[in-house]
């Protein structure tokens, strides 16, 4: 349809191949690391989720 081609030719191929990478990631540590968050608070949400980052960090490094 040619809103469809209105909105495709919006997309900047560069950045759109920015986010495929990053959703792949997410992906990677939602299935090896789980996709629940057990802290309550802000902060320790937030820790955790940069520890599972690190820990996904740390197993690419040593594969």
């Amino acid at each position: 349809r040619p809103i469809d081609h209105a909105h495709n030719a919006r997309i900047d191929g560069t950045l759109y191949g920015q986010r495929a990478l990053s959703e792949t990631v997410f992906s990677v540590i939602k299935r090896t690391l789980g996709d629940v968050v057990r802290a309550r608070s802000w902060y320790r949400e937030f820790r955790e989720i940069v520890l599972m980052c690190v820990d996904y960090n740390i197993k690419r490094a040593v594969n």
